[in-house]
């Protein structure tokens, strides 16, 4: 196989100097991930600092470093890590003939990507590429191009944001073919006055599309019109997706079965009927947005159902444990990583027609809501108590409102953390139950599925 890049290929990207000729597989900015044949990029950060784990990361086989102080190990060496690496990503989408697609939205989008590129994968093994986890901000989204190997043939790349611009910055550098904006809602309300402002600021997606791209976006949204304002001046075609009457990829049926979502899509000049194995209205829109860009892309359609038919559930977005007790198993669904008022509402709505003896939410907290925090923790009442939640754990302090709005309806337990939600799960969980854990990542609610996956009764 080709390297993935080369010494003296990463130096003339980055303006850099190489020490001694070497070749890298692969790349990280994480020790922690270094794996045999990596080039290690050591960032400088608030935290801390790439160039204290130089010799662990070569301890752990990597190839060659990118650095910007001196070390007796095979390195490049620049001025910044940082813009180094930016400069990488900037080569490397340069060297590529594939398509690319860019995902974002305020919910949704690490599963759409994954959706999407298990979809172009399965009529092209090996030819696509994806960002790892949510590698989709200002360094993630550099990372995660240089990564691309250069006979790519289709790319699937995320991008995040959290204040206005970023995605403009972003959408520059990825340069897609294709532009996906999965949904708008309420997330990191802290940095936004409303909004239609988050609308405007997904809508920057557009701004980077290639000469005769392609702008993908939510039919049902009540923000259809500003995006699709947004994408005007930069697509030479919009798709729209939902259920909506009137979206060029739509669901007219969606029917919940024993093995997954069977769904029935009329796209522009065909229909198609597959099995979606994730459940919830929320995944029935993803697909959607998912058919709209293999078709966009060119891609085989009946092979991409087929793929939505096979995906497994991602670690903290929907994965599902078995938990065995001795009076039985319990039904674990993890939704640990992220959280926002549009996406709790469309768990919740997935745990209504979960089976179970009982049911039990454990809600953290969701954050960046700013002023509106109050009022959008207490507006989950409602998809909560429609839920058919037989008890409700709620984490952080941030849910004090919820709490209040939930006092005589539906019993509810309300700690300040999460190390102290465990113990309080535990001592109410029986077999036959379903659980469900959502919260904002930094809540660390990922720490309750670790410990029950593993074991803990």
């Amino acid at each position: 196989m080709s390297p993935l890049w080369t010494s003296d290929e990463i130096a003339q990207a980055v303006g850099g100097v190489a020490s001694t000729p070497f070749a890298v597989a692969g790349m990280s900015f994480d020790s922690r991930e270094v794996e045999p044949g990596h080039l290690f990029i050591a960032l400088k950060g608030e935290a801390t600092d790439g160039h204290k784990f130089l010799s662990g990361a070569i301890g752990q086989g990597a190839a060659g470093l990118l650095v910007s102080e001196a070390t007796p190990h095979p390195h490049v060496l620049v001025h910044d890590t940082t813009l180094a690496l930016r400069a990488l990503g900037i080569a490397s989408r340069a060297r590529t003939k594939g398509k690319i697609v860019g995902v974002t939205g305020s919910a949704g989008k690490t599963g759409t990507k994954e959706a999407l590129a298990n979809a172009l994968a399965r009529a092209n093994k090996g030819a696509v590429h994806r960002s790892v986890k949510s590698y989709n901000n200002h360094v993630g989204v550099p990372l995660s191009l240089a990564r691309m190997p250069q006979d790519t043939g289709f790319a699937v790349l995320e991008m995040g944001m959290n204040h206005a611009g970023e995605l403009a910055d972003l959408t520059k550098l990825v340069r897609p073919h294709i532009a996906i904006v999965t949904t708008i809602a309420s997330a990191h309300r802290e940095f936004f006055p409303s909004e239609e402002a988050i609308a405007d600021a997904k809508g920057e997606i557009f701004e980077g599309l290639e000469p005769g791209g392609t702008a993908i976006l939510p039919f049902d949204s009540p923000h259809r019109d500003r995006l699709m304002k947004a994408a005007q001046p930069y697509a030479a075609q919009i798709l729209t997706f939902g259920s909506g009457e009137g979206a060029d990829v739509r669901a007219l049926e969606a029917i919940d079965g024993p093995r997954g979502t069977m769904i029935s899509a009329q796209l522009p000049g065909a229909e198609l009927s597959f099995t979606l194995s994730q459940a919830g209205a929320h995944w029935v829109s993803n697909a959607m947005a998912v058919m709209a860009a293999v078709m966009a892309a060119g891609g085989d359609l009946a092979a991409a159902g087929l793929a939505l038919a096979e995906m497994d559930g991602l670690t903290g977005r929907g994965a599902r444990h078995t938990i065995k007790r001795a009076d039985g198993d319990v039904l674990l669904i993890d939704e640990s990583y992220n959280a926002n008022p549009a996406s709790m509402a469309a768990t919740l709505a997935v745990l209504a027609k979960t089976a179970g003896k009982r049911r039990i939410a454990v809600l953290g907290e969701m954050r960046e809501l700013g002023a509106e925090s109050d009022a959008l923790h207490a507006g989950l009442a409602d998809s909560l108590l429609a839920s058919g939640v037989d008890f409700t754990l709620l984490v952080g302090p941030a849910m004090g409102p919820l709490a209040k709005a939930l006092e005589g309806k539906l019993e509810t337990v309300h700690v300040p953390d999460a190390s102290r939600a465990l113990d309080r799960l535990l001592s109410v969980l029986r077999g036959g139950d379903t659980l469900l854990i959502k919260g904002s990542n930094g809540v660390g609610l990922s720490r309750l599925v670790t410990a029950l996956a593993g074991g803990v009764q």
